[in-house]
């Protein structure tokens, strides 16, 4: 099979298809006065293929015809890593919940995301394959072809019956591998519409029989078919369920928080602590000035360590940190996804720091829907008088509203997948 691969690489490569597109020209004359022309027309295809907006030219399946295939009861997932969580948690919730319908399933992780042990209480296993930032002197055609050897050795192994990614943008590595493999289901799981003029491969789309489009708090997923393939839609997707969390005593336990302080929970990723002009730092010492009150901050388990020298401040690097929610009082952050929807879920009082500067993740939109509902307030542009007055607001939140509880969409989704492990309608 690796030597089918290879063929096949060299049969479509560039440099092989010019050089064919040459030699025939000089085998039948005829054709060598339209060179001038045709060859840099050539050029200009291929040149296309490479930026992604032309399809690369179909090949034979790597699986020879009639050659029986033993599906597994297997799936591989794809989690992409961004600047946080966010696919590999939506593919640890689904992961686990699939594992839990069917309890013979098998479900291999192959991801860039470099926290393989947090799989481990899960009993997940894994494939990982650095990104291409992190390889010196090699290239995305290089790190593209590195992916696709080592997915496709993946596949191979493991015979899964349905692949399924999380992530904004398709390889073409991974594209390469799952391309003429009919007998694997493939899904894309895809927040957010297809924006106008996105850099995406054209032909990316039909290389799936299914999209995944998770719900917003702020509006329902649209139901529009795209590209002619499957669209699923379920709710928002979180990690945990309510009992899944620390109750409030042993979360407190285990932060060292006192058990009768007010603990705020502050995950900003803006700015330096030690910049006293910083959005966090003005969070932080305007929370300090109330007495009895403990802060906990968040510190991304992939990003850099967190140094703080400031009293009654206790930094957390674990995941998820949503199970330790019954122990704060309130919480300070950004509006991801991720951390919008648990803290929805868990009913926490919160303020919001909406990212502005998202591309097609309205923030704002998701954030002003706390506002209406009564449990959240938004800071939408930081200063430290504004950041005074918000969290004035949120310590002193009396309010009795509660976030609208939500079926967690992993849940139903979950299910839905399960079921197609047969086949795809």
């Amino acid at each position: 099979m690796r030597l089918r691969r290879e063929i096949h690489r060299l049969r479509n490569s560039p440099s092989l298809r010019l050089g064919a597109h040459i030699t025939t020209a000089i085998r039948r004359p005829w054709r060598a006065p339209f060179l001038v022309v045709s060859l840099p027309f050539m050029m200009f295809l291929i040149g296309l293929e490479l930026v992604g907006l032309k399809s690369l030219p179909k090949g034979q399946s790597l699986n020879p015809a009639g050659r029986s295939l033993n599906k597994g009861n297997c799936v591989v997932m794809f989690p992409t890593n961004g600047v946080g969580f966010g696919h590999f948690t939506r593919m640890l919730a689904l992961a686990k919940r699939m594992k839990a319908k069917d309890s013979e399933l098998e479900v291999i992780f192959f991801t860039t995301m470099p926290t393989l042990h947090l799989l481990k209480p899960y009993g997940i296993p894994s494939h990982h394959i650095s990104g291409p930032k992190y390889f010196k002197g090699v290239d995305s055609n290089e790190w593209n072809a590195l992916l696709e050897e080592e997915l496709t050795l993946c596949l191979e192994t493991h015979n899964p019956s349905m692949f399924v990614f999380d992530g904004a943008f398709p390889y073409r590595g991974m594209l390469r591998a799952i391309q003429g493999r009919e007998n694997l289901k493939k899904v894309w799981m895809r927040r957010g519409m297809f924006r106008k003029g996105a850099r995406i491969p054209v032909d990316s789309v039909q290389h799936f029989d299914a999209i995944v489009r998770p719900g917003d708090a702020h509006g329902e997923p649209d139901k529009q078919s795209e590209h002619g393939v499957e669209l699923i839609t379920c709710a928002p997707i979180v990690l945990l369920n309510e009992h899944d969390l620390l109750s409030r005593t042993d979360a407190r336990f285990r932060l060292g928080i006192p058990q009768d302080c007010r603990a705020i929970y502050v995950q900003l990723g803006a700015g330096q602590i030690n910049d006293i002009t910083s959005e966090i730092r003005m969070t932080l010492d305007e929370l300090l000035k109330h007495d009895n009150i403990h802060i906990v901050l968040g510190e991304s388990m992939i990003g850099s360590r967190i140094h703080v020298e400031l009293p009654r401040i206790h930094v957390l690097r674990d995941y998820p940190n949503s199970q330790y929610f019954n122990g704060f009082d309130a919480v300070v952050q950004a509006g991801g996804y991720n951390s919008f929807h648990e803290t929805r879920a868990f009913g926490l009082p919160a303020l919001f720091y909406p990212n502005l500067e998202t591309g097609m993740d309205d923030q704002l939109a998701r954030c002003l829907l706390a506002e209406e509902e009564g449990w959240g307030y938004v800071v939408k542009h930081r200063t430290e008088r504004s950041i005074r007055l918000g969290i004035e607001k949120l310590l002193n939140h009396s309010s009795t509203s509660k976030p609208q509880r939500l079926a967690n969409g992993a849940e139903a989704l979950a299910e839905n997948l399960v079921s197609k492990l047969g086949g795809i309608a």
